[in-house]
């Protein structure tokens, strides 16, 4: 779950936007000055930062400019009353990866957050795949199901790999095979079924769903 913090002296507007984001899903935390602000986001484990410019005890300009130095990887969306170009080059030109002048929309405000966090997670290479009690570590190639090691073959890794990355959508045996044996098969073969079988009896029976007519999928 994505933390936000929103670095903002209005109580009213602060309390609108963390409102709106506690119920799109996020976990919020409001800072009313610049240097409480500055602080928790160099301290705290934020994904993005909302931040206005005219904040009381140090304003958003010096905020944005010393986390450009230690905390370069936080995203920050600068939300602000003042309009002029000028302000906004300055904004971008310091490292904000967005602008938006106020009075805004929330629904725009949610899209550009979501917008960003997802670029930032482009960036960022995935290095674990975790779904319930499974978990898989793609840099030392180990399986754990709980605080238990599993050993699976190369190919029971790369299916089980396939369906994670791809949790929620379903796969036809076709793209499975494709993926994973390269068409070393007969699309015809069962031997999708068959190893979907062994991942059931490692990782949990409830570990893929069967879609029948479609493929696979991990719930």
């Amino acid at each position: 779950m994505n933390r936000i913090l929103v670095v903002e002296d209005e109580a009213r507007i602060s309390a609108f936007i963390a409102k709106g984001l506690k119920a799109a899903g996020f976990v919020t935390e409001i800072a009313a000055d610049g240097i409480t602000g500055r602080d928790l986001a160099l301290t705290g484990d934020f994904d993005l930062l909302v931040l206005d410019i005219g904040l009381p005890g140090l304003d958003g300009f010096s905020v944005l400019s010393q986390l450009r130095k230690d905390r370069p990887d936080l995203p920050v969306l600068v939300l602000t009353a003042r309009d002029n170009a000028d302000d906004t080059i300055f904004a971008l030109e310091s490292g904000a990866a967005d602008y938006m002048i106020k009075p805004f929309r929330f629904g725009e405000l949610l899209a550009r957050i979501r917008l960003r966090l997802k670029e930032t997670a482009t960036e960022a290479p995935q290095t674990e795949l975790v779904r319930g009690d499974v978990r898989i570590d793609l840099l030392k190639r180990q399986v754990w199901v709980a605080d238990k090691i599993i050993d699976l073959s190369a190919r029971e890794l790369s299916l089980a790999e396939i369906l994670l990355q791809n949790r929620g959508n379903v796969l036809s045996r076709e793209q499975l095979l494709s993926h994973v044996w390269g068409f070393d098969f007969d699309p015809g073969s069962n031997v999708v079924d068959v190893y979907v079988g062994y991942l059931r009896k490692k990782l949990g029976s409830d570990f893929v769903t069967t879609v029948r007519g479609f493929g696979y999928r991990v719930d």
